[in-house]
C-alpha cells in the first residue's frame, strides 16, 4: 500500500498516463473525414446531442483524481471527473474546490469548457477562474498544456464557454480553498423585489449581514412577493445539522413567514454543497418523489440527480411527457430549462418580467463577479502573485468589478398553437439581450448567427479555432449549440 504523497501521486500519474493514450488511440480511430466527438454515454447537457456512426473519443479512463496536494492547496484533476469524486477527494484534507456546482454528476472539464457556477461565485467567480493549468487534446490531435503565460495562453484564455469545440480537458490543476465542517445558514425572507436586489447588491460588495460573515450566497424567489436570500458561513462549532438527503426536501425548509427574523439551520459542509443535488433543485417534483407517500418508498440510492438524468432520457426518447399531456387532452410542452446572467441593477426588470410571461417557479439566484486579486478586508483565496486583473475570457464576456446575477429555471410550458418552435425560450433570449445578460449553451438556444457571433467572441472565435482545429475536426460553437447538427 502506497502511503506517501509522492507515491501516491506517481499511481495516479501512471493510472492517467494509460487513460491519455486510450484517448489517443480512439482519436487516431475516427476517420479523418468524420467529426471528433465524446464516447460518452451520459450528459449534463439539455440540448440534443448530435447523432454520428463513427466513434467516439474514449475517456473511460479520464475520470479520477490524479493528485491532492495540502500544502500547495491545489489538486490535478482529469478532466472527466465529477464533482462527487472531486470534493470526496479533497474534503479529507479541509480542502474543497473554490466553486462546486450543484449537481454530483457535473464534471471538472464539463464545468471548465462550459460555465458552472454555485453559491461561492460572487467572491469567487466560476470554475475556470480557479485553474492553474491545463492539458487539452485539440482538435488536430496534439496535447498541449495551456497556462494563463505560456504559448498556449490563447487556448487557456478562450477554453471556458467553448464546449468541447477547441479541445477536450485531460488533465486540470486547480486551486483548491480551506473549509470548515459546518456551515450555518440565514434564509432572509423578502416580499420585494426591489429590496432583495439592494440587498444582495450590499452583500456582494460588503461579504457581512447583520454583522456575521457571509462566505456563501444564493437565491430563491417563490413569486413576485415571496423571494429569499439564503447566506452561508462556515463553523466549526460542533452541534445538531439537518439532513435533507430523505424524506425532508431542502428548498422548502427556507420557506418562512416572518421579514424581520431570518430562518436559521446548519448543515455540514458535505451536505451544503450537496444540497441541491437530492431534488435536483425542485426538479424531483416532475417524477412524483416530493409526494411523501411515494418519497417513502423511493430507494434513497435514487433520490439524486444522475438517476433523474435517466428519467429524463426515457422522457426524450419515448415522448412520456406528451404522450401523458395528450391523454389528459392537453397541448405538449416546451422545454424551458435555461441559466441566465444579467447585470445586477437589471435583476429586478427581469425578474418581474419573468414571473409575468413564463409560468415557471420557482427560479434560483445566484450572484456572481469575475474573480479579483485578494482584498485584505475579505478572506478570499488569493490570485498568483504575478496577476493583478481579473483575466479576459472572450468567449463569454463579463466585464470586471462588474456584479451579475445568474438566474436559473428549469421547467416546461404549453406550447401555444401557431407559435415558433422554441417560442419561449425566443422570448427569454431577447429579454436577455434587451438586459445586457448572457445565458450560458447547455440548453436549447435559438439565436440567428450574427447575434450569437456578437454575443458569443466574435471574432475571436473563428481565429482561435482555425489554430487549434485548422481541419474542422471538431464542430464550431454555432454548429453545437443551435444548429445541433
Amino acid at each position: 500500500m502506497v502511503d506517501s504523497k509522492s507515491g501516491i501521486r506517481e499511481t495516479g500519474l501512471a493510472a492517467h498516463r494509460a487513460g491519455v493514450q486510450r484517448l489517443l488511440s480512439s482519436y487516431r480511430a475516427i476517420p479523418p473525414d468524420a467529426n471528433v466527438r465524446l464516447a460518452k454515454k451520459t450528459s449534463n447537457l439539455f440540448r440534443a446531442r448530435a447523432k454520428s456512426s463513427a466513434p467516439g473519443l474514449d475517456v473511460s479512463g479520464l475520470g479520477g483524481v490524479i493528485s491532492v496536494d495540502p500544502d500547495a492547496r491545489t489538486a490535478d484533476v482529469q478532466g472527466m471527473c465529477t464533482y462527487e469524486n472531486l470534493v470526496a477527494a479533497t474534503l479529507p484534507y479541509g480542502l474543497a474546490p473554490l466553486v462546486v456546482p450543484q449537481l454530483k454528476t457535473i464534471t471538472l472539464g464539463g464545468a471548465v469548457t462550459g460555465l458552472g457556477i454555485e453559491s461561492t461565485s460572487f467572491r469567487n467567480g466560476l470554475p475556470h477562474e480557479s485553474v492553474l493549468e491545463i492539458d487539452i487534446l485539440t482538435g488536430n490531435g496534439e496535447i498541449v498544456t495551456a497556462t494563463p503565460d505560456n504559448e498556449y495562453a490563447d487556448l487557456f484564455r478562450s477554453f471556458p464557454n467553448s464546449y468541447g469545440t477547441l479541445g477536450y480537458s485531460t488533465r486540470i490543476r486547480i486551486e483548491l480553498e480551506p473549509v470548515k465542517p459546518y456551515v450555518a445558514l440565514r434564509h432572509l425572507r423578502f416580499t420585494d423585489l426591489g429590496e432583495l436586489q439592494r440587498t444582495m447588491e450590499r452583500i456582494v460588495l460588503e461579504r457581512v449581514w447583520d454583522g456575521i460573515d457571509v462566505d456563501y450566497l444564493d437565491g430563491t424567489v417563490f413569486s413576485a412577493t415571496e423571494a429569499y436570500l439564503t447566506l452561508g458561513v462556515q463553523t466549526d462549532e460542533p452541534g445538531p445539522v439537518s439532513d435533507y438527503t430523505d424524506m425532508d426536501i431542502y428548498y422548502r425548509s427556507i420557506q418562512h413567514e416572518s421579514i424581520n427574523h431570518p430562518k436559521t439551520d446548519r448543515l455540514t459542509i458535505h451536505d451544503y454543497l450537496w444540497r441541491w443535488d437530492t431534488d435536483w433543485f425542485w426538479c424531483s417534483r416532475a417524477f412524483g418523489t416530493q409526494n411523501p407517500k411515494i418519497r417513502r418508498f423511493w430507494p434513497k440510492r435514487y433520490l439524486r440527480s444522475s438517476f433523474y438524468w435517466k428519467l429524463i432520457g426515457l422522457d426524450q426518447k419515448y415522448d412520456i411527457g406528451d404522450r401523458l399531456e395528450a391523454r389528459k387532452g392537453l397541448p405538449p410542452r416546451e422545454r424551458v430549462v435555461q441559466d441566465i446572467e444579467v447585470p445586477i441593477d437589471n435583476c429586478e426588470r427581469f425578474l418581474e418580467w419573468f414571473l409575468d410571461e413564463i409560468p415557471i417557479e420557482p427560479l434560483w439566484l445566484c450572484p456572481l463577479r469575475l474573480r479579483e486579486p485578494a482584498n485584505p478586508d475579505h478572506e478570499t483565496a488569493p490570485r498568483p502573485d504575478h496577476e493583478t486583473a481579473p483575466r479576459p475570457w472572450p468567449l463569454y464576456p463579463l466585464d470586471p468589478g462588474r456584479t451579475y446575477v445568474n438566474v436559473g429555471f428549469w421547467s416546461s410550458v404549453p406550447i401555444v398553437p401557431g407559435e415558433p418552435v422554441g417560442a419561449a425560450n425566443r422570448l427569454i433570449e431577447k429579454k436577455v439581450s434587451e438586459l445586457d445578460g448572457h445565458k450560458s449553451l447547455y440548453s436549447e438556444s435559438f439565436y440567428d448567427e450574427d447575434e450569437f457571433t456578437l454575443l458569443y467572441g466574435g471574432d475571436h472565435y473563428p481565429q482561435i479555432k482555425k489554430r487549434y482545429d485548422p481541419d474542422s475536426r471538431l464542430l464550431d460553437l454555432y454548429s453545437k449549440a443551435v444548429q445541433r447538427k
